[in-house]
């Protein structure tokens, strides 16, 4: 492990044990068990992750900064409940969702309880710039929730342009990763430079990551994803690269992508096929040039960082995102 990587693995688990006692002792049972058992199915923590950074970037230091990481990882985990209840999922990271697990309304009650906690735990470190930093946070919350009737509007339009999907993701993913990076610039007390210069890491980065989710769905090593490829596929997603072939498609080529959009998706052993297909139309290299392009506009906001080490770790951060296999 390279030292920045022992250093993000360091605090992912100091965010790992907050957050495993940030709904202890909290009564009815009933309510924070299941709101409890979400918060178990660990992960990345890109986004508690990016509040901490941030904020040390503009000169903070993590201990003013763990209740605002807290937070954004209940809200987040707040829109994954909910985002679980309009899919149907049944599994979430290996798991039975929540209202699989328990049933719809505990689900609807657990997100609203995660969301309300994470305005609690926020307030701890807001300080002085409180109205700042609670209106970046609802903002970044009133994007989530838009960019997610974006996505669900797409299952029923059949046209949909690559323009569309950028703003969707720009709503849905980058807008929060956005708002991390500038309440821990906030927090830290950071200049307006840096504070716009950090949220604008932030809103690149998502795109490129969501991007990357997208081509890893279909471009993946199994074994190393952890679950099958073209789950996109199968629920006829309308992502970067479905949207790309299409654009690019002609003859039986485009009926075969239509062909997803009227059917609602493909069946599994359908799935080489359509890789294929992507693979000719040269989508998957489109895709890779779009990441890059998206981190490349993420690090050109590195220059107003004032450490080289900061710096460095962001470099590190960006390049560990775009080239994950899972």
């Amino acid at each position: 492990m390279t030292r920045f990587s022992k250093l993000y693995e360091r605090e992912r688990l100091t965010i790992e044990n907050r957050l495993s006692k940030a709904l202890k002792n909290r009564k009815p049972y009933s309510l924070y068990k299941p709101a409890a058992y979400i918060l178990e199915s660990g992960g990345k923590r890109l986004r508690p992750l990016l509040v901490l950074f941030s904020a040390k970037a503009a000169g903070g230091k993590f201990s003013k900064t763990y209740n605002a990481a807290v937070a954004v990882e209940l809200l987040h985990n707040f829109s994954l409940v909910h985002d679980d209840i309009m899919d149907n999922a049944d599994k979430r990271r290996g798991r039975p969702t929540i209202h699989k697990k328990y049933d719809l309304c505990t689900a609807i009650l657990v997100g609203d309880s995660l969301l309300s906690v994470a305005y609690e735990f926020l307030l701890k470190d807001a300080g002085i710039k409180a109205a700042e930093i609670l209106k970046s946070f609802t903002h970044g919350l009133i994007e989530v929730c838009e960019g997610q009737s974006m996505d669900k509007d797409f299952e029923l339009k059949k046209i949909v342009t690559i323009e569309d999907y950028i703003l969707m993701i720009d709503k849905k993913t980058a807008a929060m990763a956005e708002m991390c990076c500038n309440i821990g610039a906030l927090i830290a007390g950071a200049s307006g430079k840096e504070v716009k210069a950090l949220s604008a890491y932030g809103k690149n980065i998502g795109i490129a990551f969501q991007i990357q989710d997208d081509l890893l769905d279909i471009s993946a090593n199994e074994s190393e994803f952890g679950k099958f490829v073209g789950g996109d596929l199968i629920e006829g997603k309308k992502t970067f690269l479905f949207l790309k072939a299409l654009e690019k498609a002609r003859g039986k080529d485009k009926k075969d992508l239509l062909s997803v959009i009227e059917r609602k998706g493909v069946k599994h052993e359908e799935i080489p096929k359509f890789r294929e297909l992507y693979y000719k139309l040269g989508v998957i290299d489109d895709a890779k040039s779009e990441i890059l392009r998206y981190s490349g506009k993420a690090l050109a906001q590195l220059k107003f960082i004032k450490e080289p080490e900061d710096r460095e770790f962001f470099v590190w951060l960006t390049d560990s995102l775009i080239k994950r296999s899972k």
